[in-house]
């Protein structure tokens, strides 16, 4: 069967090839067109791509206001391809913008729709769920909390565990030993503090500096970057001006950063979850364009922005946002999330509460092979 895929960012074209790779297993005939990333390139044998993320990812009100005719002119070429291809299914994954625009398009014309990573419309713009209800034949979810929510709204979604326990899994049978990891990327034997500032370029921009800071008030310790492959390293050099010397940067390593931290500080978003279950302490530090701020504060529907608390439905890890972003009490707080400080055993203790709830690894797999059965199932 051919499978039209569309994802728009890093974790997107990470989740897109795993479920690449599932839908393989189950349909050894599969015929990919998507547009993604690397990983979905190498997944679907280095063929296939239309567009990658890093020229559709767009991010904040303001960020998508400045570039609408970009936008327009690829949502026009994106619907134009899928008629071209004559897929058997369009899978939208994330990306909620864009992808409901395509969902609409895809109803239109008589193509089956499956939405894989369902929008957070129990955060904001919960307007969308009519669109889901209307545009998309099937939905697949990854937090076990939205199964209720959208039968509330009449859609029966589907759960079959989340994508990042795969993630995890798979990085961790070739994680390399502490030593020799320190070794390898030129650290010393301070232990170590990760510092995740986003995956696009705006994100480290507003969120890095601030960040360095925090680190010049811990001589006694490292801080490892986890910097994105797809962005210059200038950016992330930019943001070091004042730093004191104790932070480097390291690109495309963020598993094994984390794995071997004592601490993290991270920006929002998958960032904060998978942190979390590498069973590292972390404090959410976010800050934007403060056009994006302002509006976000109007239209949000949660009372946290991090997957750890909105899926626990408690504080379980502090949350810095935007003018609460200050400098002495992000050191404060990393003090007391540290070996030693007074948060630290209950933050493991509830990451180990939130690991449980999460489920085991292979739902990728398991979507895959759902998917599969449904459409062999209308074709038959």
């Amino acid at each position: 069967m051919k499978y039209y895929i569309i994802v728009g960012e890093a974790s997107g074209d990470l989740h897109g090839s795993k479920l690449m790779q599932g839908i393989l297993h189950n349909d050894p005939e599969a015929q990919f067109r998507f547009w993604g990333g690397d990983r979905m390139l190498e997944a679907a044998g280095g063929k296939g791509m239309v567009k990658h993320y890093k020229e559709t990812s767009f991010m904040g009100f303001w960020e998508v206001a400045k570039n609408i005719g970009t936008i327009s002119a690829q949502m026009r070429l994106c619907k134009r391809d899928i008629l071209e291809y004559e897929p058997d299914v369009l899978v939208l994954v994330d990306y909620a913008g864009f992808n409901l625009r395509m969902a609409r398009h895809a109803k239109k014309h008589g193509i089956p729709t499956f939405f894989y990573i369902a929008p957070k419309v129990w955060a904001w713009k919960e307007s969308r769920v009519k669109k889901i209800r209307k545009y998309v034949d099937e939905l697949f979810v990854i937090f076990p909390f939205e199964i209720d929510y959208f039968k509330k709204w009449g859609i029966d979604a589907h759960y079959f565990g989340n994508p990042i326990m795969d993630a995890i899994e798979e990085r961790n049978k070739v994680l390399a030993g502490k030593e020799e990891f320190f070794r390898e990327n030129g650290l010393d034997e301070r232990p170590m503090i990760a510092l995740l500032a986003g995956s696009r370029k705006n994100e480290i921009l507003y969120n890095l500096p601030f960040m360095v800071e925090v680190a010049n008030h811990f001589p006694a310790y490292q801080f490892a970057i986890a910097g994105v492959p797809w962005l210059e390293k200038s950016i992330y050099d930019g943001c070091l001006e004042k730093s004191i010397g104790n932070v480097r940067y390291l690109c495309d390593k963020t598993y094994p950063i984390l794995s071997h931290a004592s601490a993290a500080v991270v920006t929002s978003g998958t960032a904060t979850l998978e942190t979390a279950l590498l069973d590292v302490p972390e404090l959410v530090c976010y800050w934007c364009n403060p056009i994006s701020a302002a509006i976000a504060r109007v239209f949000l529907k949660i009372k946290w922005v991090s997957l750890v608390n909105i899926i626990m439905q408690r504080e379980v890890v502090t949350e810095l946002l935007y003018t609460d972003m200050v400098v002495e009490r992000a050191v404060d707080e990393l003090k007391a999330i540290l070996p030693g400080g007074e948060k630290h055993a209950k933050m493991l203790a509830d990451f180990a509460d939130l690991s449980e709830r999460m489920g085991t690894a292979g739902a990728s797999e398991r979507v895959a092979r759902k998917m599969v059965e449904l459409l062999r199932a209308g074709k038959a």
